[in-house]
């Protein structure tokens, strides 16, 4: 149990737990709110089939062909992609 308080204030370790397979159960004055839970892979793919059927995204076909691999890459002479990562994963996204 986690109330809303300790919640918020450690969030990234009780996600940790759920990652882990564990699930928390939110309280507030403490009566149950809420319930964190691990996301099964089914409940994913049910979220991807909905976002293709949406126009949304376009779900692979398959595994990418040997030759992917050996195309060249593309030039960022002025390092924009790796500073946009980099400020990116800085802003915590």
């Amino acid at each position: 149990m986690a109330p809303v308080a300790k919640l918020k204030a450690s969030l990234s370790e009780y996600l940790r737990h759920v990652k882990a397979g564990d699930e928390v159960v939110v309280t507030e004055r403490g009566r149950p709110i809420a319930k964190l839970s691990p996301i099964t892979a089914l409940e994913i793919s049910g979220h991807l089939a909905t976002m293709a059927s949406d126009g949304r995204i376009k779900l692979g076909t398959g595994r990418l062909g040997k030759r992917f691999w050996r195309l060249p890459r593309p030039k960022d002479s002025k390092g924009r992609v790796l500073r946009s990562l980099l400020a990116e994963r800085d802003s915590g996204r």
